[in-house]
């Protein structure tokens, strides 16, 4: 089983770093002071390493590249994107082998584009102080689970570790079906 940056590469299951720089907009000047958050909002958002617009950003950006890639079959601008470290240890060969299983089987990852990912945790800083944003695209028929791992380059948040799986997406949940009415019961004519 090859190794990349650390992480095992399974049938469905690829490491890989590619450089995704978060896009911070800039905040136009208000001369109104802004609205101090409440109690409950304070401690969630002072927690985040990110907002949720940049985790958002950074998961589809990561997944859209990764897609282009393998659509392709050229990883040369996934690797050149990639943290400095990661690039010393991987030629773009490295990474077509390490995803040759979603090639091959085709998986498209554009449906990630519109989607809304759920996070299995929030996003988080590890000990690190790696960026880790880890969740699914409730996708159909494959649902698409990725462990993205990003490192802080130049003040710009960069990929350092990706694995994808794409199982089978589970069956929905049976729409509870309203009781029926009982013959004979009151339906409130008197």
């Amino acid at each position: 089983m090859r190794k990349l940056v650390g992480k095992p590469v399974g049938k469905l299951l690829a490491g890989l770093i590619l450089c995704v720089v978060a896009a911070t907009a800039a905040e136009a000047q208000d001369p109104r002071p802004a609205a101090s958050p409440t109690p409950t909002q304070a401690p969630a958002q002072a927690s985040l390493p990110v907002s949720p617009e940049q985790a958002l950003y950074l998961i589809r950006s990561t997944l859209l590249s990764l897609n282009d890639a393998n659509r392709s079959g050229n990883y040369s601008v996934l690797r050149d994107l990639a943290a400095p470290d990661f690039q010393a240890r991987n030629a773009a060969a490295d990474l077509a082998i390490a995803f040759i299983d979603l090639r091959r089987r085709n998986v498209d990852l554009y449906p990630v584009a519109l989607a809304a990912p759920q996070l299995s945790t929030p996003p988080y800083l590890d000990p690190g102080k790696m960026l880790r944003l880890t969740g699914f695209f409730p996708t159909r028929p494959l649902q698409i689970n990725f462990d993205l791992t990003f490192q802080n380059v130049d003040n710009h948040w960069r990929i350092f570790g990706l694995s994808v799986a794409t199982p089978q997406a589970p069956e929905p949940a049976p729409a509870a079906s309203p009781t029926p009415a009982r013959k004979g019961a009151a339906t409130g004519k008197n």
